[in-house]
């Protein structure tokens, strides 16, 4: 039977998550009899060296011996161990130009790597991923920020709470003020943060009462493509047509931005697209969002205010369209953007817990027994010091 190792994270500021919690790996061994996890010792992950130890795994610094390595991000190209199967978060299937020394050291060392982000069902959806956190931190955000900028209620960023019943906690009591969010996306994202509304109560509207009424309490709206953009000859939707040829189709999100307080954007984006809206939209009089709680954060993408990626120690600027520069926070009437780029690690301990979950049951009876619906085969990038097939198009980024 293999050798599992949990490896450390090395992004920096310190990612807190881990692929397996201590419960999943009880979980591992009890489903595999004769399976061996270690783990790496860590000074800054969610769950303690001392947590695993308890429960019977071994810590140490050198997980060598073990055939797969688990991860969650980016593993340092001369972090990497030869001949091993890793699993984690690539970030080079976009042809990320940070991580083309990482693959070009994967494939010299004849290592199998499978990247979370490409394991699919049949049907094409995700297996496996951090979305509904980044959703849900995201919406949270939004509330954040119209506190600090009105000045009405404080309450505390998710990284601060223990967990996410802590952060939940704070509203409880509290009297959110009117204000209108729309919400672009449909995917795990969007529906994190739909989850995140559900838990607050706050109504869900169509897309019609959005533009023509006003509230007195807090409502949302979720838009899909189909609700922002159109054909540019006028023809009708269609779907297939839209992902295939998106650069035949314009933006129609006008009418959000002039009904809108708060926008939270959760869309897949690519460069064919249009941006929701223009720079020079968003310097008229009738632009009414005032807060962007950007989970996607593609720079450049479809939001133009998004000019960088924050951090979550400092997530916020504000942004002034007429001089197309970022500015201080909270001050004036310029519109305040979060933009972090890593929302999941913000809630590190509820994160890793689902997550580990989906890995245990969801993606390594796959890759320990048999691959019978090609879930690990579709995924893996490269082996045998080879890109596969399906990621050949790569061929150019690594060479």
């Amino acid at each position: 039977m293999k050798t599992i190792g949990v490896i450390r994270e090395y992004k920096q500021p310190a990612d807190l998550r881990t692929p397996l919690t201590p419960n999943d790996c009880l979980d591992l061994i009890k489903r595999f009899p004769g399976i061996k996890i270690i783990v790496q010792a860590s000074p800054f992950r969610c769950f303690s060296d001392d947590e695993y130890r308890k429960i019977g795994i071994e810590v140490r610094e050198d997980v060598s011996e073990a055939d797969i390595l688990l991860g969650v991000k980016e593993v340092p190209y001369n972090q990497l161990i030869a001949d091993k199967t890793y699993l984690f978060f690539s970030h080079t299937i976009k042809k990320q130009a940070v991580n083309k020394k990482m693959l070009r050291e994967i494939l010299r060392k004849n290592i199998t790597l499978i990247d979370y982000e490409t394991l699919v069902w049949q049907g094409g959806h995700r297996i496996i991923g951090f979305g509904r956190f980044a959703g849900i931190v995201g919406a949270h955000y939004a509330f954040l920020m119209w506190g600090l900028r009105n000045k009405n209620f404080s309450i505390l960023p998710a990284n601060k709470c223990k967990n996410m019943d802590a952060m939940y906690a704070q509203y409880e009591g509290l009297q959110l003020p009117p204000m209108k969010i729309v919400l672009c996306g449909d995917g795990r994202v969007a529906h994190g943060a739909m989850e995140f509304f559900k838990r607050l109560k706050i109504h869900h509207i169509t897309p019609e009462q959005f533009l023509e009424t006003e509230y007195d309490h807090p409502v949302y709206v979720q838009l899909r493509s189909e609700d922002y953009y159109a054909h540019k000859d006028g023809r009708g939707w269609d779907k297939s047509d839209f992902y295939k040829h998106a650069e035949n189709y314009r933006s129609t999100f006008s009418p959000y931005y002039r009904s809108a307080d708060v926008m939270i954007n959760a869309v897949y984006w690519h460069s064919k697209l249009e941006p929701f809206f223009t720079l020079e939209e968003m310097k008229n009089n009738d632009f009414r969002i005032k807060i962007i709680s950007d989970i996607s954060c593609d720079v450049p993408g479809p939001v133009p205010s998004t000019v960088r990626s924050t951090t979550i120690a400092e997530p916020f600027y504000g942004f002034n369209p007429f001089i197309n520069k970022e500015t201080a926070p909270f001050e004036g009437q310029h519109i305040d953007v979060q933009a972090v780029g890593n929302l999941p690690c913000e809630l590190p301990i509820d994160a890793s817990i689902e997550f580990g979950n989906q890995l245990v049951k969801n993606i390594l009876p796959y890759l320990l027994l048999a691959d019978t619906d090609d879930i690990i085969k579709n995924a893996t990038i490269a082996t045998a010091g080879a890109l596969t097939e399906r990621f050949s198009y790569l061929t150019d980024y690594v060479e």
